[in-house]
């Protein structure tokens, strides 16, 4: 079963708005930081896993001169460090440093209680089910994106 177009349209205009509503939330709360939203999002991403910059500049979403201005930032806050890929010494792979994993940990407990307070309304069953709903829907998204990423599907038919 399909979703209409109408119903489709109004989820478009909830994902902006709650785009939007994160990112004034995450612009309020990196005030007066030294990582800003920006860097905040690499500094996760890092702290999944060691990872080749360009993994991570596809991941983000952002070009390589972008993410690697971000890296510099963060290795010279010393929260990050790199070192060359030993299956490609021409690549580099980007990894917390221990004061990166704190300040990562900080942040993450930071946010988490922001959140609480802004819910704080909410019920615990409201705020799981929502969790799912969200969880589910950036799935499908990733794995459309994946499917656009890697072409259409050619079937050949022998004979």
């Amino acid at each position: 079963m399909a979703v209409e177009p109408n119903t489709a349209a109004e989820l478009v205009r909830q994902i902006f708005d709650l785009q939007r509503a994160v990112r004034c939330v995450a612009v309020a709360n990196a005030r007066g930081t030294d990582t800003g939203v920006a860097l905040q999002g690499v500094l996760r991403f890092v702290g999944e896993k060691e990872s080749r910059a360009t993994h991570l500049a596809a991941r983000l979403g952002v070009s390589a001169p972008v993410l690697s201005r971000h890296i510099a930032e963060l290795e010279d806050l010393g929260l990050v460090h790199r070192r060359p890929d030993p299956e490609d010494g021409r690549a580099q792979l980007v990894a917390l440093t221990n004061a990166g994993r704190v300040k990562l940990l900080e942040i993450e407990e930071h946010r988490t209680a922001t959140l609480q307070g802004y819910l704080r309304e909410w019920s615990q069953q409201d705020a799981a089910e929502t969790a799912k709903v969200l969880r589910n829907l950036a799935e499908s998204l990733r794995e459309s994106a994946r499917a656009m990423a890697a072409g259409p599907i050619t079937t050949s038919s022998t004979l």
